[in-house]
């Protein structure tokens, strides 16, 4: 069995939660470790994801401990979306406009 790994980041511009884990990681930049197996017996080749890992840094310090947090490609994809929809709303409010766009 043929296994490769892919790296990639992510930028959280808000705090956020994900299943399965208790508390609340900072907003940041986040490693992404996606592995997969090789398909075999087909005349092209394709992968399959079998592990989407989170890179984090508890304290926020990078150069102490890390951990690899197990998540799926749905959750990871569902809490970026919830970061971009509060980041739209915070930009978007009323509080955020300046008073001669009010005026308008």
């Amino acid at each position: 069995m043929n296994m490769r790994s892919t790296r990639s980041m992510v930028t959280f511009l808000n705090p956020f939660t994900l299943p399965g884990y208790l508390g609340e990681l900072p907003a940041g930049d986040y490693e992404v470790l996606v592995e997969e197996e090789r398909l075999e017996g087909l005349s092209f080749e394709a992968y399959r994801r079998t592990a989407t890992y989170l890179t984090v840094h508890p304290g926020g310090d990078r150069s102490g401990r890390t951990e690899l947090r197990a998540t799926s490609e749905d959750d990871l994809k569902a809490a970026l979306n919830r970061d971009k929809a509060m980041t739209l709303n915070t930009n978007g409010s009323d509080a955020a406009l300046s008073p001669q766009e009010d005026l308008k």
